[in-house]
Formats: C-alpha cells, structure tokens, sequence
C-alpha cells in the first residue's frame, strides 16, 4: 500500500492514517547533532583544565571558543521547526514538568552562562591586554570585558585559574547531561520500539564526545594550516587516544544493543530488520562503515606513532569521517524511529525537503553559522597562546 506524496510519507504495509506524517524531520537530527558537538569539544578543554594533560593545552582555549560558538545555535533548530519562535518563551515561563522537554530551556541557559564565565576566566588576561593596546570601538568593547578588573598579577591570576578550574569541574556533569537529556528524550518514549532503549542516552553522550573531538581535530588542523603554523604532535596524538577510546566503547555499547534487540526476538522484530535492510540501509552502513574506518585510521596512528604529515593527514580524515558517521547514526535513530509504524507491521519512507523552513538549505544554513561565528570569535579572542604554534616533536 503505498500512501499520498502531498505532506504525506510513502509508506508500505500497515500505517495508522495519523502517523503518515513524519513530524520530527531533518531539522530534529542536527539538533541532537550540534549538541554533541559543544559536548566534545568541551570534554576536550576539560582534559586539560581540570586534569591536568598538558598535551591538550595547544586546543583547550581553542575548544571552549569552539564550544560556545556552537551552543549558540543549539536551540536554532527547534526554533525553526516550531515555526513560531515566540512560542518557545511559553515551555521557560510555564515548564511542564512531566515532560523532558521542558527542562531544555534550563539545562541549555545554565550550560551557555557557564560557557560565558569559563571564558570571560581564561581570557581574562588577554582581555586586559587587549584594551590597552586596542583603540576605538573594539578597545572600548575590550575595556567593557574587563568588567573594571585589569589586575593581571600573579595571585590575580591564579584567583583566575581557580574559578576557570571550578567551572570546568562544574561542566563536565553539565555537559553530559546536556546530550544525555537528549537520549533520554529518544529513550524514554516507549511508543516507538527502535528509541525505547535504557543505552540510548550513554550512546549519544559517548557518540557525541567521539563526533566532538572529530570537530575539534578538523577545525585544529585547518586552522594551523591557515595560520601556517606547525601542528603539536603530542597534541594531535592525545587527540587520536582520546577518540580511539570512546569510539571503540561506543561502538561495542551500540553492538550489543542491537545484538540484544534481535537475540531477545521481540514482537516486530522482522519490521525492525526490513527497517535496517530497507529506508536506513545507506545510514547504517555509513554509520558503520565510517565508524570502522575511523577506528582502523586511528589503531593505525597510535600503533605506528605516526607524526607529521602522516599524523595530520590521518587525523584530519579521521575527524571528518568520525562527524559524518555520527552525523548518520543521529540520522537513523530520529529518522529511522519514525519509519517504523506504531502497528510494527509497516513502514514509511521519509524524504527531506531541499526549501522551507524545515528544509536541506535551512539545515545546511544553520550548521554553517557556529563556523562563521567562531571565525568572528577568535579574531576577537585569539585562542592561540605563543607556545601553542610550536612543534613540540623532533
């Protein structure tokens, strides 16, 4: 039985007539996306700020630019797909409390102030100098930062480093929550059999840690290279041990669950499995297939202590792969769960639209906008301390 094209998805087998709309569409897949992105790249900053990995510290400044950047445009997408913008004023002013989405209002408002003093924190130093070297306009905004703190001793900045470390802390918890409030939302809806899983939310916070870090390695090696500066070695493999490990624990928790959804042979079991081989099959196997690149790109790197070109170019393919993997796994999950009829004896087939506001351009728009910003960011905030342009490897 094949359904009408006008708003309506194709679909085969036995469809309820309500659910031949597909509601949540390509914008709800960058969502969860963008999200995970912040996440990585905050892990990232975390690796130093709070433990100490002195590898890290060429890209920890350079990851918490990048993390706010993107944070920005978090709830863009839901902005765009409800349509009326105005209304979303109504979930903060009058929260429902007995549905999670409610509580993204709070979770992304508490995560971008601490994003804000984080910075204001590690930038601190370099704000004052800058409004003291800078004049006019951009001077004026310089002085206005310093918030009437221009003391750049030693003690002024360790008091400095102390609140940066204490909000760092405070992130880490924030940041998984943040994207694993996102699981949880997929996970906790027991209407559709391919959401309602337990491992849902440890899935998206790994998976957006490892698509992360993917961002954080691409924008690190391309910038480096229009800066012409030299890449950090030590950096750059850290960043390879760091993705190696949460990708191989994502992808063994991501294994089992699908080993386990088929071993236990629930009911509808057959329509989950025409669901993989069918509408998602491209995904999955870029997913997948990606995914398994990745991991071999970066055995291959660490196994061989691979440096230089070598390094960069691996990692660089690595990270890009790593964010089109995620980005199909975020694909198959918010669209693959609405393929699959609520009567588990159909399935629909969904194809985005290219204009509107729910459309590829409009996506394509949205995720262009964190880069622009973060352009825009570290011409104002130039991340890079002196050291941080120097090969530290022979």
């Amino acid at each position: 039985m094949i359904g009408t094209m006008a708003q309506a998805a194709p679909y085969v087998g036995y469809v309820y007539p309500n659910e031949t709309d597909i509601p949540w569409s390509v914008l709800i897949v960058i969502y969860p996306y963008i999200t995970g992105l912040v996440a990585g790249a905050f892990i990232v900053s975390s690796l130093y700020h709070v433990f100490g990995m002195e590898r890290f510290r060429t890209v920890a400044r350079f990851a918490l630019l990048t993390a706010v950047s993107f944070m920005f445009f978090v709830p863009v997408p839901l902005l765009f797909h409800l349509g009326k913008p105005q209304r979303a004023f109504n979930a903060v002013l009058t929260p429902h409390w007995t549905s999670a989405m409610s509580a993204f209002s709070y979770v992304a408002g508490f995560y971008i102030c601490l994003l804000l003093l984080e910075i204001w924190f590690a930038f601190r130093a370099d704000i004052v100098s800058l409004s003291k070297t800078k004049g006019g306009l951009l001077g004026r905004a310089y002085r206005i930062l310093t918030l009437g703190s221009d003391d750049v001793s030693g003690n002024a900045l360790a008091i400095d480093h102390k609140f940066a470390f204490a909000l760092a802390v405070i992130g880490i918890p924030a940041a998984g929550g943040l994207h694993g409030y996102v699981g949880f939302l997929f996970g906790s809806l027991k209407s559709r059999e391919w959401w309602s899983s337990d491992l849902m939310p440890i899935i998206f916070l790994l998976s957006a840690v490892v698509s992360g870090i993917g961002l954080l390695v691409v924008l690190y090696v391309a910038y480096s290279k229009f800066r012409k500066a030299a890449l950090d070695d030590a950096c750059l493999q850290g960043l390879a041990k760091t993705m190696w490990a949460f990708l191989t624990v994502v992808l063994l928790i991501e294994g089992l669950e699908l080993l386990e959804m088929f071993y236990k042979q629930l009911e509808g079991i057959e329509m989950v499995q025409r669901l993989i081989e069918g509408p998602i099959r491209y995904g999955m196997f870029l997913q997948w297939g990606l995914s398994l690149m990745v991991l071999a790109t970066l055995s291959y790197l660490i196994l061989t202590h691979a440096r230089g070109r070598i390094l960069a170019t691996g990692m660089f393919a690595a990270g890009i792969g790593m964010m089109l993997g995620v980005l199909a796994m975020r694909w198959n999950v918010v669209i693959g769960g609405q393929e699959l009829s609520k009567t588990m004896k159909g399935l629909l087939i969904y194809y985005p639209e290219i204009l509107g506001h729910e459309g590829l351009l409009a996506v394509l728009f949205i995720f262009l906008c964190p880069f622009i910003v973060l352009w825009l960011v570290t011409r104002f905030l130039p991340p890079w301390e002196p050291e941080a342009g120097k090969e530290v490897s022979s």
